[in-house]
């Protein structure tokens, strides 16, 4: 018998043992699969299905006429964006909240994570927990509500800095103090609940180590650099090319709640014109086409920045 028909027949011997094994884990753990199905069938229908919608981006949609018997005009609506004399101004304004988010915002939950993990009274620390994670559950509305209230004409916080600036400082109408606003709302909001990612690094961290390093002398600060932010580097680094997929995304709920006549300058962002231009004009392919534009960017972001980790040694998204 040739060599070929030795290896056609082990090549056909392990598909089949494959497949037969594949049946046996399937059935074994049939429990299991079908507690995934319901995570699977959601990616599906609301995460891959509407990927077909991005047809409209090159068409002049028209929602009577459907996707497939609306006109195709190709390029169209992305020349009409680059041609808007704003455009700039919407990009520049994204970008700006974007490296603000990325500069205070990001940072925040990784600080506040090494300080609960220095608290040496674990009642505190959970009571302390729990507070930090209740404004995860209050809707931006009540945030932006709360904001008017102390931030406002006759707010507390507003007379205060009356009274020992002299003059008043309008928070809610100043474009150079909005992003401002919005930085600190989401760090208020958000950030203790970013910290249970990293908490959950933090267990994995061997005791033995800080002992170690305790009897060779080493102080708090020399732990904490030598030893937990060693142990939680690929859970940031993991996280941070995340977010580099989210660069865009600056939401529009957040900015059109906290929007009015006097900061338009400051909160006129890409989600915001989407938002204006498809749901408030109707012009579903115009913004179709702005946000797939805002999805390819984020694409090449998170592939660029997982190579850049990669050659920095560090094991990447994938």
């Amino acid at each position: 018998m040739s060599e070929k028909v030795i290896q056609s027949k082990s090549i056909h011997g392990t598909g089949k043992e494959y497949w037969r094994r594949l049946g046996a884990d399937l059935l074994r753990d049939k429990w299991l699969y079908l507690l995934l199905l319901p995570g699977l069938a959601y990616f599906i229908i609301f995460k891959y299905l509407p990927m077909w919608g991005i047809v409209i981006s090159f068409e002049n949609y028209v929602p009577i006429s459907g996707i497939f018997g609306s006109e195709w005009v190709g390029l169209k609506w992305f020349e009409s964006f680059f041609s808007f004399p704003a455009w700039k101004r919407y990009l520049e304004n994204t970008l700006i909240l974007s490296f603000m988010n990325l500069i205070f915002y990001f940072p925040a939950p990784i600080i506040l994570a090494l300080m609960l993990n220095e608290m040496r009274s674990l009642r505190y620390k959970k009571i302390l927990q729990t507070f930090l994670y209740v404004p995860h559950f209050i809707s931006i509305v009540i945030v932006v509500s709360i904001t008017m209230i102390l931030f406002g004409p006759t707010g507390i916080v507003y007379k205060v800095t009356e009274q020992l600036l002299g003059t008043p400082i309008n928070y809610l109408g100043s474009p150079d103090t909005f992003r401002w606003m919005i930085i600190g709302q989401s760090i208020w909001k958000e950030t203790g609940w970013g910290t249970i990612i990293f908490l959950a690094a933090l267990t994995n961290v061997d005791t033995q180590l800080y002992e170690a390093a305790m009897v060779d002398g080493a102080g708090r600060l020399r732990r904490l650099w030598h030893i937990t932010l060693p142990a939680i580097r690929s859970t940031i680094v993991l996280l941070l090319i995340l977010r580099m997929g989210s660069m865009l995304d600056t939401g529009y709920d957040h900015l059109i709640l906290m929007a009015n006549a006097l900061n338009r300058k400051a909160s006129q962002t890409l989600d915001v014109f989407v938002y204006q231009q498809g749901l408030q004009q109707g012009q579903y392919s115009y913004a179709s086409a702005i946000g797939l534009m805002k999805s390819v960017v984020s694409i090449i972001l998170v592939v660029s920045s997982n190579k850049i980790a990669h050659a920095l040694g560090e094991s990447g998204l994938y």
